[in-house]
């Protein structure tokens, strides 16, 4: 069996998680251990896994939420402009 990246990243949760069969589980180590693609989007995951765990909050600047719709708006339509 060899695993391509679309396949690993549904796998990710139960290889986090520990929930994967011993054969799908040396299947995927096998294809972390050379695609640096997919080894990111494990480290990614497993950083927001104990970003949400924690359970301090944080205080974002006054605005920051209507500067941030802003720039999504701008560089969207930035994005449909360049592709006509």
């Amino acid at each position: 069996m060899v695993l391509e990246c679309k396949h690993v990243w549904d796998y990710i949760s139960g290889y986090l998680d520990g929930g994967l069969d011993p054969e799908l589980l040396r299947e995927v180590q096998k294809h972390l251990d050379h695609c640096e693609v997919c080894s990111a989007v494990l480290d990614s995951t497993r950083n927001i896994l104990v970003l949400t765990a924690d359970e301090r909050t944080f205080t974002l600047p006054l605005g920051f939420s209507e500067r941030l719709h802003e720039r999504l708006e701008r560089a969207f339509a930035d994005g449909l402009q360049t592709e006509t």
